[in-house]
């Protein structure tokens, strides 16, 4: 890794962090450890109760533990460099910044994904339940989780190596709690045009794409919710959707404020949405997905039963 852009002269980065202020660096320390030990312990809760209480092997549920290991594996990108810039250390490497970078995109986006996945799951569920069993089967299931987790690899791959040929001179500040494309550009002393092309057209369809398959999921399960005659099972179509459509909302709509903006225009002001997608969905996830569902409370309590002497 040390041999990674060698005509930049930059060989470290200084992250700001979300406070310059010495007095709020220890409360700043102590909020995000919480979050960060709830969003471990919610996510692991919910991959143990998944794979021990056999009325959860699903394909609903199948997707949902792997969203919630995703969870764990993007929010330990992320929070603990925070902490540690929290305390003393705010400087991090080249190397270990575009690495940084690198998973954020390939996490974030396999998130992404697997929010699409399981639109599709309740599309199939909803409005060709007859089918499900078979299309939903579990090699099936496996080759959507297969692909929802190596796409993203390749998106942030290409990003990471394009970001790599950019030279960045004098300031090697970042305005930011992590390493991300528009604080790191604005740095360049290079020319970025052919990043920030790449990131409009190719980024803007990466982050789109998923965005569209939800709503036309959604449009087709609504179609389908309004034909049922009865309130209780519109009440029960609608109350199976209420959580997905949750997460989807938080996570899409910070990151659509984050990144659909030209690299100009990215202040200080973007770090509260960035903190939505980034940290703060994972934390809510467990709560969100868990709260509404029966089958899955039930899971929690067997499993809580199980642990007990």
């Amino acid at each position: 890794m040390e041999r990674l852009n060698q005509t930049s002269s930059v060989s470290e980065f200084i992250l700001l962090g979300l406070s310059s202020r010495p007095e709020d660096q220890k409360p700043l320390f102590i909020l995000f450890l919480i979050i960060y030990l709830v969003t471990i312990t919610g996510n692991l809760l919910i991959i143990l109760a998944i794979h021990s209480d056999s009325q959860l092997q699903t394909p609903m549920y199948f997707f949902l533990s792997f969203l919630s290991f995703i969870d764990i594996c993007f929010t330990t990108t992320i929070v603990p460099r925070m902490l540690v810039n929290f305390l003393s250390h705010k400087i991090i490497s080249y190397a270990g910044c575009l690495t940084q970078m690198y998973f954020i995109y390939a996490l974030g986006n396999t998130d992404s994904w697997l929010l699409v996945v399981m639109a599709f799951d309740r599309y199939v569920a909803i409005c060709d339940p007859f089918h499900y069993v078979t299309i939903m089967s579990h090699h099936r299931c496996v080759l959507l989780v297969t692909f929802s987790c190596s796409l993203p690899h390749l998106h942030s791959l290409l990003h990471t190596l394009l970001l790599n040929q950019v030279t960045f001179c004098d300031s090697n500040i970042i305005h930011h709690f992590l390493c991300d494309f528009s604080p790191l550009v604005k740095l360049s002393c290079s020319s970025t045009f052919i990043n920030e092309i790449v990131m409009i057209i190719e980024g803007s369809v990466f982050l789109v794409t998923p965005f569209l398959c939800i709503t036309f999921s959604y449009i087709q399960i609504l179609l389908a919710v309004l034909k049922i005659p009865s309130a209780a099972g519109k009440r029960k179509a609608f109350s199976t959707c209420g959580s997905h459509l949750t997460v989807v909302t938080l996570f899409y709509g910070s990151i659509f404020y984050v990144y659909l903006q030209p690299v100009s225009t990215y202040t200080v002001r973007d770090h509260m949405a960035t903190i939505v997608y980034t940290v703060l969905t994972s934390t809510l996830n467990p709560f969100i997905y868990s709260l509404r569902n029966t089958d899955l409370k039930q899971g929690l309590r067997k499993l809580v039963v199980r642990r007990k002497p």
